[in-house]
């Protein structure tokens, strides 16, 4: 059986206009510096891989080398636990959205004390705010991209690379 490279709902935006105003709006809560875009990109890249979904991990691996991530802080991020290049706040961020995506231990909350005291030690309210709405950010982007399934393609690649 050949898999079909055409997306299942190739531009929900034509249906719903007003998703450019939504994402817009998002993409501007997250961009107010109080966490770094790279952070928010990491964490994206996250979700994408623990989604299993190609067009979410292209497209932030993208953001992260055109930003000028290493390629080694990019791989680790599938296995970012054990790995030694990112900072604390990076950590707290990536145990944050694991913790929001990954089923919880059973009788724990998802988000335990001891995690958000973990993250407000490397960031302020406002940050702690901003990761929050950066995780519903890419939680909301994750249903359009598991749902209507866009695919990846060169003309992507190449925008987000060079």
């Amino acid at each position: 059986m050949t898999k079909n490279p055409i997306s299942r709902m190739p531009d929900p935006g034509e249906f719903v206009p007003e998703l450019a105003d939504v994402s817009a709006a998002l993409f501007r809560a997250t961009g107010n510096r109080s966490v770094p875009r790279s952070t928010v990109n990491l964490i994206h890249l996250r979700a994408g891989q623990i989604v299993s979904n190609t067009y979410l991990t292209i497209l932030n691996t993208g953001f992260l080398r055109k930003a000028g991530e290493t390629e080694e802080r990019i791989t680790a991020v599938a296995s970012w636990q054990d790995a030694t290049c990112f900072t604390g706040p990076e950590r707290a961020a990536l145990a944050l959205l694991e913790a929001t995506l990954q089923p919880a231990p059973h009788g724990r909350e998802r988000v335990t004390d001891e995690l958000y005291a973990e993250a407000a030690a490397h960031y302020d309210d406002k940050a702690l705010a901003t990761l929050t709405v950066a995780i519903g950010q890419i939680n909301f982007f994750i249903a359009l991209a598991v749902i209507g399934k866009p695919q990846p393609v060169a003309s992507l690649a190449d925008r987000q690379w060079d």
